[in-house]
């Protein structure tokens, strides 16, 4: 294995654990807003989060270029406060990747939410405890399976992100080019032995990732059969 694509696995894992745990702080209030909510606004915030699951990778990541670009409001800020532009950065790849795997993370969470009921966050609240401590000694080790299944599969998703990062990342080695990106180089370039022992990697580790998912988090049975 060379050294570039070394770089890029690496650049990879380091691109997933960070957009994973932003995910996990961005999106643990939202699910639970979703899952607690009663606000006329629910429907559009949950339409507005599962976007990335409908929409071309390609289209949001063209959207977020010119919105992180120097014409676009994002880039403007950036600018004014001295960072500069974040396309073709490793922060406008976590920027990106944020938006892009956002409803895996969300909609995870707030299914376990959801699951928990209001009963075991009425007995606490009996007990004395406030919502801040109802919420973290009651609904997030009840919701332990959801907070797992949002873990593994950002993690996942964000591994095997191929258009948004080509549109705001480019292929910049050591700075932006990922794996999904690499094997695509290897491929224009004919090099199929190379690309074929990374494209089997990613297939192994798509399989882990799905084997972990149900192993650690296995689905219920339905109940019994009379």
């Amino acid at each position: 294995m060379t050294e570039a694509e070394l770089a890029a696995i690496w650049l990879t894992l380091r691109l997933a654990g960070t957009v994973t745990a932003l995910l996990l702080v961005i999106g643990t209030p939202i699910a639970w807003w979703l899952a607690r909510t009663r606000s006329r606004l629910k429907g559009m915030v949950g339409a507005v989060v599962a976007l990335p699951l409908v929409l071309p990778p390609t289209v949001l990541g063209f959207y977020l270029l010119v919105a992180m670009g120097p014409d676009g409001p994002v880039g403007g800020l950036t600018q004014a406060l001295g960072l500069g532009t974040l396309p073709f950065t490793f922060a406008g790849l976590v920027v990106a990747s944020v938006f892009y795997s956002l409803p895996f993370v969300v909609q995870p969470l707030q299914n376990a939410f959801e699951a928990i009921g209001e009963r075991p966050l009425e007995v606490a609240a009996t007990l004395r405890a406030s919502p801040w401590d109802a919420f973290w000694s009651v609904a997030v080790p009840l919701a332990r399976p959801g907070f797992i299944s949002a873990t593994i599969l950002g993690f996942a998703h964000t591994v095997g992100e191929f258009g948004v990062v080509l549109m705001i990342g480019g292929n910049i080695p050591d700075k932006t080019r990922v794996i999904s990106v690499l094997i695509y180089d290897h491929v224009e370039a004919m090099e199929y032995a190379q690309a074929h022992l990374l494209a089997g990697g990613m297939v192994v580790f798509s399989f882990l990732v799905l084997l972990a998912l149900y192993t650690f988090n296995p689905q219920p049975s339905g109940g019994r059969r009379p």
